[in-house]
């Protein structure tokens, strides 16, 4: 189990030079304002501002469709039926199946949404270390505890997805076939998640105990002297371009707004 999401951080690219805590200013605020957009006429503006940012970053898209393969098609099973049940005016009918246009639009807004939050999301860890965006979020304020809480999993879910490849070939060998439904499976993979959960907690255990022993916890005495901000053309950069990106997730919501009360 590789979760690789990192795989491409050492691309040179507009996206990748772009400091990582501002990067994750700028596209958090592009996210939430993308959460926020109800309106059919903001689709194609955001679709578009979201393959200009892919675009700038320079990721395979080989690398967007892998990641957006699971998670598309589970939201195209939750709003698959909303064109069918929500909404008065009716586009098609056969039978007692209905289409509806009202479920449509919100079936597109949703998609739409989905798609586009998950891409800026991919282009925002997928173009810095892992370790980067960690100290980024450190220094944006998130908690200590959080923020290694957040290293530890990002860093031992692999192992433990190891962890259950090996008992999974474990169990082939001894003649379990997971393509079965019957009683016995469903005991037997009952079985495996106990003892996955176990397993997983001795080790956390484990790593816990070996980190206090190497002084997890301890906090130095803090220097008071502070280093003077010097901003240089990297930094104005950077700063320029966390204000645009902040500038056009305010104008969607503006124009959001403004169509909705109009």
């Amino acid at each position: 189990m590789k979760l690789a999401i990192d795989r491409y951080a050492y691309l040179d690219s507009p996206i990748h030079r772009w400091q990582q805590n501002c990067k994750i200013v700028g596209l958090l605020g592009l996210i939430f304002a993308f959460a926020f957009i109800h309106s059919l006429i903001l689709l194609p503006i955001i679709i578009i501002t979201t393959g200009i940012i892919f675009f700038l970053s320079r990721l395979p898209f080989s690398y967007l469709v892998s990641r957006l393969r699971y998670p598309g098609w589970f939201i195209l099973a939750v709003v698959f039926l909303l064109p069918f049940m929500i909404g008065e005016t009716i586009l098609f009918q056969w039978g007692e199946l209905t289409l509806k246009l009202e479920g449509c639009q919100i079936a597109a807004v949703i998609v739409v949404r989905f798609f586009c939050i998950l891409t800026i999301s991919l282009v925002l860890f997928g173009t810095a270390p892992f370790l980067s965006t960690i100290k980024g979020l450190r220094s944006l304020g998130l908690p200590q505890v959080i923020v290694d809480m957040t290293l530890l999993a990002y860093r031992y879910l692999e192992e433990v997805g190891e962890m259950v490849n090996t008992m999974e070939r474990a169990m082939k060998l001894r003649g379990f076939d997971k393509h079965y439904f019957k009683y016995r499976n469903l005991q037997v993979l009952a079985r495996l998640i106990g003892s996955l959960l176990v397993r997983s907690y001795e080790k956390s255990t484990r790593i816990y105990q070996a980190m206090i022993l190497r002084g997890y916890g301890y906090q130095p005495p803090s220097n008071k002297s502070q280093k003077k901000l010097v901003l240089n053309k990297n930094h104005y950069q950077d700063l320029a371009a966390t204000i645009l990106t902040l500038s056009i997730a305010l104008g969607l919501l503006g124009l959001d707004l403004f169509f909705t009360i109009r």
